[in-house]
């Protein structure tokens, strides 16, 4: 792992800053003390950001899904334009940052990313609002990944979500190195069955696309390769997709186990498959056969080692 730190955008609150329409925060500890250790977070708060002070009267989103407005509860004040205005301009002067992602607080009329409280002509909220910055932010950037801090409770999507920008840094970083196919080729090569844990689909259509890469020009061929790519790792793991993976790895070992390490192998990944362990169990293992039987195709296996082992990750999938 590199020990450059990933750029990650952030909705101010979560932080520890005082810019919430109460005058409050919103600190996310895992975020802040864990996460803070691998991210360089850019923070963000539409609201202040817009000149709007702090405590203030609450804002909320009414109208329909396709036509939301941003208005005070209170006096019915609207505030939409000058909030779209801002936003137009804030993802602008963000393209400079070469973020790899995005956390956005939950439920925010401003930066919520999905099922924010949407108030009818009745007054009534239903779920369907998306924050207004998070709007803009994921037209503006629609690969990057992008997570809200509630959602980060849940083992996988906090897996995911943390997945898809470290290998989102690492093509930057490989590219930064050496802006060409081979480079590609390179990572491609190396993230193979970490591509297939989550889309066997996608990495089929990435292995033509690279096979007819060099008839394209490179940054159509780099655009369409990070768009697959990007979507192949929205796409979830699953247990059943992990197992196939798992026995595709023990098969690299298929002269070199003994019969005792072949069936111990085969038993956690079916302890695994049934959720008596963790996905690190068999990972560990296969790791194990990796440096005793010294595979250089597997050492180099993204897969294995998505992430620092450290955030522990992998200990609650």
């Amino acid at each position: 792992m590199s020990d450059e730190k990933i750029r990650i955008g952030i909705s101010s609150c979560l932080l520890g800053e005082k810019v919430r329409f109460d005058g409050q925060h919103k600190l996310d500890h895992f975020i802040v003390n864990t996460l803070g250790e691998y991210f360089d977070f850019v923070p963000v708060c539409p609201e202040v950001e817009l000149g709007l002070p702090t405590p203030r009267p609450a804002l909320r989103l009414v109208g329909t899904p396709d036509a939301q407005r941003l208005v005070f509860g209170k006096t019915g004040e609207d505030i939409s334009a000058a909030m779209e205005r801002w936003c137009q301009r804030r993802v602008a002067e963000l393209e400079k940052e070469q973020l790899c992602g995005f956390i956005f607080k939950k439920g925010s009329p401003s930066s919520g990313m999905e099922r924010v409280k949407l108030y009818d002509q009745n007054g009534i909220p239903q779920g369907k609002g998306v924050g207004f910055f998070a709007r803009a932010f994921m037209a503006h950037f629609p690969l990057l990944p992008v997570e809200e801090e509630g959602r980060l409770n849940d083992p996988k999507l906090r897996e995911n979500f943390i997945t898809r920008v470290f290998t989102l840094q690492r093509l930057r970083q490989a590219l930064g190195a050496k802006n060409s196919f081979g480079a590609v080729v390179d990572f491609h090569t190396r993230h193979k069955y970490l591509i297939f844990s989550h889309s066997q689909k996608h990495y089929r259509e990435m292995g033509r696309l690279v096979a007819q890469g060099k008839a394209l020009p490179f940054a159509t061929f780099l655009a369409h390769y990070n768009e697959l790519l990007q979507a192949a790792l929205h796409l979830r793991t699953t247990v059943s997709k992990q197992a196939n993976v798992l026995q595709h790895l023990l098969g690299y070992f298929k002269h070199e186990l003994s019969s005792d390490e072949k069936q111990e192998a085969l038993g956690l990944i079916e302890d695994y498959r049934n959720d008596l362990v963790p996905l690190i169990v068999p990972i560990t293992l296969i790791n194990h056969f990796v440096r005793k039987y010294n595979q250089p195709y597997l050492k180099q296996q993204i897969y294995l080692n998505p992430h620092p082992r450290e955030l522990k990750l992998l200990n609650h999938v």
